[in-house]
């Protein structure tokens, strides 16, 4: 703020800068859309390697071609994927359970949890109930397991009652990752595993023998033999606990099994919870004989884990569900509020035999690629398998805008992690990947093709090719994926489907429209700062100078032609741009051009055999 002199010195007043420094914005978040095994419905998900698909959506799918596709990305050098699920509308079901309360006069249902995503996945989920907390008349513990996943979550000294701070249902839906509660009434739930009757002030007789069964493994043994124990028994129901505890893990498991080494005890209250170490439905801990009676374990027998079941996977999702709702924000309209997504990725599209929904769907993805300043790479389809094919069917994309999109023939020959065996994959991933890569090492100004964009772990091509054979293709823009010996697998062409020879278009080159996409975002977000601004001369000149500054920049980093700054670009923001009424309506017009570099497409080396020269 401006200084107020009030005494005879010198004052120091800071001013703010007239810098606006303008970022590049990213250029290889590539978003992925398509079936996937678990996940959140039509809500896009940022990951930054595939263990995180892996725990999110998960993992790898013989019906999933997005999960390959994602493998492929981050296998080629990406770093950050937007996934979004998407299954056909009105199928998929969450798998449930609805947990039983004996604590009314009646037993009545009490609480039902179901998997938080669709899918068969939810099936793999087990819940167990406890009582040990603080206050175990009152309070319940939830422990929900993933067995296939691995991944455990506990909620603690949860209650029943609405108004109690640890609601269930208020914490579990807020907190959990794996299940939601559908419905909280009544009584709390019974735990699981085999629960005894409360003791009385004084422990019955332990040294009678007592039989124990879990599954079909049967044990008699003595909870206290004083040979063996020492001369003082259990004097509280937690010795119990720890000495029975003890006494059953020594006991002999099934081949293969650890129902009766990871058995837990525990005591709540004046009561005993005694739980067979695997979750396995079956394994319920029932105690028969004399002892069973006074210890009060002869009844109240459940087994380890309650079972989710009913979960049902989507099917794969259709022309109209990739599309989705723009309202609803559905399919591919479900990243609209995205920020940072570059690369869109749609290899569910290779599989389509219908031409038409094939078209239908690309021309709704370029379309919000023009929205959101994207580019599409797209798969030629699975049906193509000759040169011939790929020809004739190349003028079903004749109704695809070109500028924003490019699209790659053949598919890849790739080892299938889950059956072990060579299968072809849409080849969409695998080049997102290598755009990151590029991007990375060289610029988004350099073309992700040539014998540095390798593809890595490709085996194979489904339709090899010979030279004359790419020339077919390649004045067409279809971009050719090839294989060299030595260098293998390699993204052989760089044209965007506006890129024939007889369109002319000056978006030919796929690094020219990227760098002009990335231009466009920066500049978008750069000068946010100037709304509002009075709009005169000194507005300008910032405009010029940070405009400036950001294209500068780029070009001394190569990404523009010419040997002079005056040559490779030009930002023009005056009163030849904006005029009097211009400024009268609001407006403030800037001119920015740059001179993109196009890849040296074709190399032509003239080889001239010289004359015997004459010495003078």
């Amino acid at each position: 703020m401006p200084v107020q002199p009030t005494y005879p010195g010198v004052y120091i007043e800071e001013l703010p800068s007239s810098v606006r420094t303008i970022t590049a914005v990213s250029t290889s978040v590539a978003a992925f859309l398509g079936h996937t095994r678990r996940g959140p419905v039509n809500r896009p998900v940022t990951i930054t390697s595939f263990a995180d698909y892996e725990r999110r959506f998960g993992g790898l799918a013989s019906d999933s071609a997005v999960s390959y596709a994602v493998q492929q990305f981050f296998l080629n050098g990406g770093s950050v994927a937007v996934v979004v699920r998407v299954g056909a509308a009105g199928t998929g079901k969450s798998a449930g359970v609805t947990l039983t309360s004996s604590e009314t006069e009646a037993a009545a249902d009490a609480l039902g949890l179901t998997a938080k995503e669709p899918g068969v996945w939810g099936s793999g989920l087990r819940v167990a109930i406890d009582y040990d907390t603080p206050k175990p008349k009152e309070t319940f513990n939830l422990h929900v397991f993933d067995s296939a996943g691995g991944s455990r979550e506990s909620f603690t000294g949860i209650s029943m009652d609405p108004a109690h701070p640890r609601y269930v249902k208020a914490l579990v839906d807020s907190a959990s990752s794996l299940v939601q509660v559908t419905l909280a009434r009544g009584g709390r739930p019974d735990p699981v595993g085999t629960v005894s009757k409360p003791f009385g002030e004084r422990l019955p007789d332990l040294t009678s023998a007592i039989d124990m069964k879990i599954g079909a493994v049967k044990h008699t043994f003595k909870i206290y033999d004083p040979q063996a124990d020492g001369d003082a028994p259990p004097k509280s129901v937690p010795q119990l606990a720890l000495l029975l505890e003890r006494k059953l893990r020594a006991l002999p498991d099934a081949p293969g099994k650890r129902a009766f080494a990871g058995t837990r005890v525990t005591a709540f209250g004046q009561r005993l919870q005694v739980v067979a170490g695997s979750l396995d439905k079956d394994d319920v801990v029932h105690f028969s004989g004399d002892a069973a009676g006074p210890l009060g374990l002869e009844d109240f027998a459940r087994p380890p884990a309650f079972v989710l079941d009913g979960g049902q996977d989507a099917s794969p999702p259709g022309p109209t569900d990739l599309i989705g709702s723009e309202a609803g924000k559905t399919g591919i309209n479900a990243l609209r509020e995205v920020q940072d997504v570059n690369l869109l990725i749609l290899p569910e599209v290779a599989a389509y035999t219908n031409v038409d929904d094939a078209a239908t769907v690309l021309s709704a993805a370029v379309a919000l690629c023009q929205e959101k300043r994207m580019f599409l790479v797209a798969d030629a389809p699975a049906s193509w398998r000759s040169i011939d094919a790929a020809r004739a069917g190349l003028p079903m994309f004749e109704s695809v805008p070109g500028p924003h999109a490019a699209l790659y023939f053949p598919h890849l020959e790739m080892v299938d992690l889950v059956t072990g065996r060579l299968r072809a994959f849409p080849p969409s991933g695998a080049v997102a990947g290598v755009m990151a890569r590029t991007d990375s090492e060289r610029g988004v100004w350099k073309a992700p093709a040539g014998t540095e964009a390798r593809l890595a772990g490709v085996r194979a091509l489904t339709v090899p090719m010979t030279d004359r054979e790419n020339g077919l293709l390649n004045p067409v823009a279809l971009n050719c994926l090839r294989s060299f010996p030595v260098v293998g697998p390699v993204i052989w062409g760089a044209r965007t489907l506006a890129g024939a020879d007889v369109l002319a278009s000056q978006w030919k080159y796929v690094p020219v429209r990227r760098l002009a996409l990335m231009l466009e975002e920066s500049l978008y977000r750069g000068t946010k700062w100037v709304v509002f601004e009075p709009n005169d001369e000194r507005l300008w000149s910032q405009i010029r100078l940070n405009i400036g500054a950001f294209l500068h920049t780029l070009f001394q980093q190569g990404a523009f032609q010419g040997t002079a700054a005056r040559e490779a670009y030009f930002v023009k923001c005056d009163k030849d741009t904006t005029t009097q009424d211009d400024i009268n309506r609001g407006v403030v017009n800037v001119v920015v051009g740059f001179a993109p570099l196009k890849p040296a497409e074709f190399v032509i080396v003239k080889i001239e055999q010289m004359a015997g020269q004459i010495e003078v």
